[in-house]
């Protein structure tokens, strides 16, 4: 038997050690978003897509600048501006240099000031705002930062897609509005007044109204006043339990008419509708789920669908967030530095695998992509949601939707 020696027990040491380094080398992005609440489902599979896309395109691939891999790091926010404070001081005290969030823009109002400030204050320590949901048009605009990168659509640019539809069929003549009330829920409420007045100025607006976030535990009152309205169709920004909660309502208290949304899927929302939203509920989004449009695309969903046999690929913009952090730090050569890696992402163009070209725009940091209205149904459809049968397939398509839209961002860099 060999003596374990001095030599031997450094040698073990030293790789204990280099192992350690290694792992504490990772890119690290904080992901702070609910976890708890009644926006759990929500958030635990951003989550999970999150993970799997570092995984998939970048860890499996042999990471960035010469072996380095992504990480993950989840910080429960509850939904709370004030906890997601909280939670992003943790997340730099770390050493945390990417910060990832998506579900509210009233959370991401706030992180982007705090890390505004923060940057200022410490320039050996800053960090990136990579936001992935949150769509007030403010953050891109009269908001906006160098630190920050929107990569869902703004809701104006959706409800300009959305209402495209709406303004289409001749059956409509008169709409309901109603959102959640908070900062993304009035811009919804804006952007459809405007964009309708626009289009058809003979379709009137019979209801237009907001309700607590995540509080309403009964939309019967709000769906009886949607039906006694004699609205044809129902326009909604609302997500999560609450979409849910709206949708069920109101068809259950006898709408009969298109409910226009902008989150109504995945997340147990899909499967929830099951038949009832068959042909009633329409979706704008970034991703052309169905049909599947590449080879690519489709031995993506089946590797996620294999990791995570209950979960959906209902974000799929995280994938280009996650893309496009790849490719800007390769670019940078470094993920410490934040300002090289921030000057990649500006103007880069980048092939998406759900398929076309993204263009990160240099003047707001909004990412521009083609924007696709769906309908709910169980016809034609190769990735449902929810294991349900259901999903959500392509009706109509706006290319690089709001390319040349107007911005009062007046963005002062580094």
């Amino acid at each position: 038997m060999k003596k374990f020696t001095k030599l031997g027990a450094v040698s073990a040491l030293s790789l204990i050690i280099g192992a350690s380094t290694a792992f504490a080398e990772n890119i690290k992005i904080a992901f702070i978003d609910p976890l708890s609440g009644p926006f759990a489902s929500t958030g635990t599979n951003g989550l999970h897509q999150f993970e799997f896309a570092a995984d998939y395109m970048i860890n499996d691939k042999g990471g960035v600048l010469g072996g380095t891999n992504f990480e993950i790091v989840a910080f429960d926010n509850k939904i709370s501006p004030k906890e997601s404070l909280i939670q992003l001081q943790v997340a730099i005290d770390q050493g945390i240099r990417y910060i990832a969030q998506g579900n509210s823009s009233g959370v991401a109002n706030a992180l982007t000031e705090a890390i505004k400030k923060h940057n200022k204050r410490n320039p050996d320590d800053r960090v990136l705002f990579l936001n992935y949901a949150a769509v007030d048009p403010a953050l891109t605009n009269d908001k906006c930062n160098f630190w920050h990168f929107r990569f869902d659509a703004n809701a104006d640019i959706k409800m300009d897609a959305l209402t495209d539809v709406i303004a289409a069929d001749e059956g409509i003549k008169k709409v309901y509005v109603i959102g959640q009330d908070y900062s993304f829920g009035k811009a919804v409420s804006a952007a459809a007044n405007k964009f309708l007045g626009e289009k058809r100025a003979d379709i009137e607006i019979v209801g237009d109204e907001l309700h607590p976030i995540g509080k309403v535990k009964d939309f019967t009152p709000y769906a009886r006043k949607i039906v006694a309205s004699g609205a044809d169709a129902v326009v909604t920004g609302n997500w999560g339990a609450d979409m849910l909660g709206l949708g069920k309502s109101v068809i259950e208290n006898g709408f009969e008419g298109p409910i226009y949304t902008y989150y109504a899927a995945g997340s147990g929302i899909t499967g929830a509708f099951g038949a009832s939203g068959k042909d009633r509920i329409r979706l704008i989004s970034q991703g052309d789920v169905n049909p599947i449009n590449s080879d690519e695309a489709r031995a993506t969903y089946d590797a996620f669908r294999a990791k995570y046999p209950e979960g959906n690929i209902d974000q799929s913009r995280i994938f280009n967030v996650i893309g496009m952090l790849g490719e800007a730090i390769t670019a940078a050569g470094t993920a410490d530095d934040v300002i090289p890696v921030a000057k990649a992402l500006e103007g880069m163009k980048y092939q998406s695998i759900w398929g076309g070209e993204v263009f990160m725009r240099p003047q707001d940091h909004q990412l521009i992509q083609d924007m696709h209205v769906g309908v709910h149904t169980d016809e034609n459809i190769d990735f449902d949601y929810d294991n349900s049968g259901y999903g959500v397939y392509t009706e109509s398509t706006v290319k690089m939707a709001s390319m040349d839209s107007a911005t009062t961002c007046k963005m002062k860099r580094p």
